[in-house]
């Protein structure tokens, strides 16, 4: 392809992987930030930027489109629904025949709550959240675009993401880890690195309309993650805590209202993806390895 430039709506922790590894393979970024000084330090990289908070438009969006031929969308819905799609469909739309691959960063949650019971791209969407509700719309409104306008649309399905700065040993550091235990609770994820490497074997394999489970083979309870990164580092375990009995946030609650176990064949199969790292224990000793 002649043009090889990626733009970014949305350049946070899993953009940023992709980014650093495109830039310097010879492409061209673009990207949106939510403030001024987001938008400075990004032109201060290279990175042509524009300010985008999701409540008003990008003011110039010709400027931030043209000549784009990939496009990642990294932006989470919000209660009014997509912004990216509210404020940039029709814009996106018009240039869909110049665009060869575009990804929307979504989320395991479209999936509900399974009772610890497997899931692929072909479950049913049955969201238990009002988080995972706004995220089947939003893949709803893409994929309508997809089939009105040709954009060659991707889903990438996101499990719990964690990665360098970001990961149990950063808890377990901070003496904020818990082991909060539910029975039969268990969660998918995915380091941030991984998704990287699932973005780009898409890039190279586009399948428009195509849906990916991103996660690791190891679905496991929370509290194993606290466990093992508390051994990593060589610190006393934290008591465990019956989820009835811990005090948590909505938002951490509601993390807890959803147990399955995510399959991730497809990106295996379809994508040729190797896992640079299968289940949570390699992700954490990286992590360690790396500090």
């Amino acid at each position: 392809m002649a043009s090889r430039t990626l733009l970014v709506f949305g350049l946070g922790f899993s953009a940023r992987v992709l980014v650093d590894r495109l830039r310097p393979a010879g492409w061209s970024v673009r990207a949106t930030a939510r403030s001024a000084d987001k938008v400075a330090a990004l032109r201060a990289e290279g990175i042509d930027a524009f300010l985008f908070d999701g409540a008003a438009p990008i003011a110039d969006i010709s400027g931030a489109l043209d000549g784009v031929s990939h496009l990642l969308l990294s932006v989470p819905p919000g209660a009014d629904g997509d912004p990216v799609l509210n404020h940039h469909g029709g814009d996106i739309a018009a240039r869909a025949d110049d665009i060869a691959w575009a990804g929307y960063l979504s989320t395991t949650g479209v999936y509900g709550d399974r009772a610890g019971g497997w899931v692929d791209e072909t479950s049913e969407l049955i969201p238990a959240t009002e988080r995972g509700r706004r995220r089947v719309d939003a893949e709803a409104g893409w994929c309508r675009l997809w089939q009105e306008s040709g954009l060659p649309i991707h889903l990438f399905r996101l499990a719990g993401i964690y990665g360098p700065g970001r990961s149990a040993l950063e808890t377990v550091r901070a003496g904020n880890a818990r082991r909060v235990v539910k029975e039969g609770q268990v969660f998918s994820r995915t380091h941030v690195a991984d998704i990287a490497t699932v973005l780009e074997a898409s890039i190279t394999r586009p399948n428009p309309g195509a849906a990916y489970n991103v996660c690791d083979d190891d679905p496991a309870p929370p509290q194993e993650v606290v466990t093992h990164a508390c051994e990593l580092l060589g610190v006393a375990l934290p008591p465990e805590i019956a989820f009835a009995d811990a005090e948590m946030s909505e938002m951490g609650r509601s993390f807890y209202a959803e147990s399955k176990r995510v399959s991730n064949r497809r990106i295996k199969e379809e994508l040729g993806v190797a896992l640079a790292y299968p289940d949570y224990r390699a992700g954490l000793a990286a992590l360690l390895a790396d500090t």
